[in-house]
């Protein structure tokens, strides 16, 4: 059983109510849900819509085909009635609407006159709407009844009994007059599951790791995670602080760090902008802070309510200096409960900034979860303790790891914690000199190697040898795994290889247990894969050969590559000129026409090392295919030429 419902109209509609409860139903029925919206960037009208994909197996992403419509106003049959299943039927009411549709596939109900009548009330048609659709559905009123009385708690008897009223109306109605309706509903496995979006889990998370402080400025689709918070900031005493900006956001959450809190704020693309320099100031006083990024199309304001992944190199290359950063990018709800307290984890134990890549789609979808484990993670503070606090103390203190020791201001009695924007000594006093600057510089880096060992392996799911393999990271995730489910089961080898935890890139894999040796970048094998026509190798040792390659190179009309061994006699002391001459030879038995051969020379390397052409193709050039070139570059030639034959044609 796999259905999809779809709720569509204008903002101000209500259907994100219809959408979340009828969600909650099915997940209270022991199914599995995915959950979608899409909405415009306004207050009231535009189009949007509510998608919700139930399951009684797992499901991680939405359906491009439709079982029902809900349609608000007219615009949404108009726009989606296409996407309908052969079986699927769109619900509506002709008089709400004031237009009247022909055809099996439509169910009029009359939501509004079923509120007024039964509820009192215009307002209650929305529950009108769930109760219609589960009747279409045949399935089970009695789980609506109990979430409208847990929804409705404070309001009183009145309004808990006027939903139910209006909620069994639109139930009866439906049932008693979609003849057409042939939904088979199974019984669901009864297992108790939850109903969670990507902002309410990173918020959650962020509570279970013992966030205290979290400044932002509101920003479409980071909001979620500040309202959440607020909502439950006294409860959890948590210090939430709506900014008038996001500079005072991302300092004020730099400075609660410093007095020893864990620390977060939350921003998309635009507000990022003015958080670079913040960013800056975290990695040079070596600040624990954790920053959700929750991505949307731009550039400038761009589409502020739509999904996009264009921020990730943004966040990598974030802030002027070179610092150590870790990005993370969670792939659901669930993995983003659990993502964000690793990142105050490593944000902590390092020193430094975290970033948790969010997206339109993450933020505002919803899953079905089984269980979120609160103690899966434990919190790794990273502070000194009070004894451990010496009276020299020095918060720049240079280590071995990189990592500093790190008090709390006072702490102790004798903790004195002294840090600037400007570079500073261990002491965290300002300095001028390069030696010191070095120094701090190589100590800050240090910490990337630590960071790196905390980052996780990519996900690999299907064949280890496939046909293809799809890539992705953070929340394509479910696209992309339902995507080698649906192909593999048409025959082919398909498989995923996905990443949630972005960078440092990991270096521990399945081949590579031990981490990855990197060895020296190869020119000749990287300038063969982009189709260079020419490649070749000298050793800067043989002036002769070097200058003969060099003429052969120059004399080829196309894209040369020469790599010319040449050792540095000040620091290389291993592969010196004495190595390189006992090793290089000249190529002579060799087809440089032939790649496969050319591939081989190339990656070629330790006792023997091949000098030579290795590679060469004699293609035509650009100039030679472009008739407009045969006379020579075009600002060579003359541009006296008249239009008047083009002119007449268009007589």
């Amino acid at each position: 059983m796999d259905y999809t419902i779809k709720i569509g109209g204008e903002a101000g509609q209500g259907l994100q109510t219809i959408g979340y409860i009828l969600s909650k139903v099915f997940v209270r029925g022991g199914f599995h849900v995915f959950a979608n919206q899409d909405y415009e960037s306004r207050i009231r009208g535009g189009h949007n819509f509510f998608q919700i994909r139930l399951s009684d197996r797992d499901v991680l992403s939405s359906s491009e085909d439709i079982d029902i419509i809900v349609a608000l106003d007219r615009e949404s049959i108009e726009k989606h009635k296409k996407e309908l299943t052969g079986d699927g039927m769109i619900l509506y009411d002709s008089k709400s609407i004031k237009e009247k549709y022909e055809g099996q596939i439509f169910l009029d109900v009359p939501m509004q006159e079923l509120a007024i009548k039964t509820g009192g009330s215009k307002v209650m048609m929305n529950t009108v709407a769930v109760g219609a659709v589960l009747g279409m559905l045949d399935y089970e009123f009695p789980i609506l009844e109990n979430i409208i009385r847990e929804t409705f708690k404070k309001k009183g008897s009145e309004v808990i009994d006027g939903n139910i009223r209006a909620g069994m109306a639109g139930y009866d109605y439906a049932k008693d007059n979609c003849k057409r309706c042939g939904f088979v509903i199974p019984k669901g496995d009864k297992k108790r599951r939850m109903l969670i979006s990507g902002n309410e889990a990173l918020a959650l998370g962020a509570i279970n790791a013992g966030c205290r402080f979290m400044s932002a400025y509101p920003m479409t689709p980071s909001t979620g995670i500040i309202t959440y918070m607020a909502s439950k900031a006294d409860e959890f005493s948590v210090v939430v602080e709506q900014t008038e900006d996001e500079i005072s956001a991302i300092n004020m959450a730099i400075g609660a760090s410093f007095a020893g809190v864990r620390a977060m704020t939350a921003t998309s693309g635009g507000g990022f902008c003015l958080m670079t320099e913040g960013v800056s100031l975290a990695g040079m006083t070596e600040t624990p802070i954790v920053i959700v990024l929750a991505q949307r199309p731009g550039p400038a304001t761009g589409l502020p309510t739509r999904t996009e992944q264009g921020e990730l190199f943004f966040a990598l290359f974030s802030g002027h200096g070179e610092f150590p950063r870790a990005i993370l990018a969670p792939r659901d709800a669930e993995d983003a409960f659990y993502t964000i307290q690793k990142a105050f984890n490593i944000a902590e134990k390092y020193q430094t900034v975290v970033f948790v890549m969010s997206d339109q789609h993450l933020a505002d979808s919803y899953w079905s979860v089984e269980r979120l484990d609160i103690k899966r993670i434990g919190i790794e503070r990273g502070l000194l303790r009070d004894g451990e606090v010496s009276k020299d103390y020095k918060r720049h203190r240079i280590t071995e790891s990189g990592i500093s020791p790190r008090a709390i201001p006072g702490q102790a009695g004798r903790a004195v914690v002294v840090t600037d924007s400007d570079e500073h000594d261990e002491d965290g006093h300002i300095i001028e000199d390069a030696m010191t600057r070095r120094l701090m510089v190589e100590k800050r880096m240090r910490k990337l190697k630590g960071i790196t060992s905390e980052i996780s392996v990519p996900t690999l799911y299907g064949s280890e040898k496939p046909d293809i393999l799809l890539t992705g990271w953070g929340s394509t995730y479910g696209a992309i795994k339902e995507a080698v489910d649906i192909l593999n089961e048409k025959g082919m080898n398909v498989s995923m290889l996905h990443l949630n935890e972005i960078w440092p890139f990991p270096y521990n894999t399945k081949l590579q247990p031990h981490g990855v040796i990197l060895s020296p970048f190869n020119p000749i094998s990287f300038a063969i894969s982009l189709n260079a026509s020419f490649v070749a190798r000298s050793f800067s040792g043989d002036v002769t050969h070097l200058t003969e390659m060099i003429k052969e190179g120059v004399k080829h009309k196309g894209f040369s590559l020469i790599d010319i061994l040449q050792p540095c006699v000040t620091f290389n002391k291993l592969n010196t000129y004495a190595w390189y001459r006992e090793r290089v030879y000249k190529l002579s038995d060799h087809d440089p026409y032939n790649r496969k051969e050319a591939f081989e020379r190339a990656l070629e390397w330790g006792e023997r090392i091949p000098i030579g052409i290795i590679y060469r193709n004699d293609r035509p050039t650009f100039e030679d295919q472009i008739p407009a070139l045969k006379n020579g570059p075009l600002v060579r030639q003359s541009q006296d030429r008249s239009i008047d034959s083009l002119l007449n044609n268009l007589y």
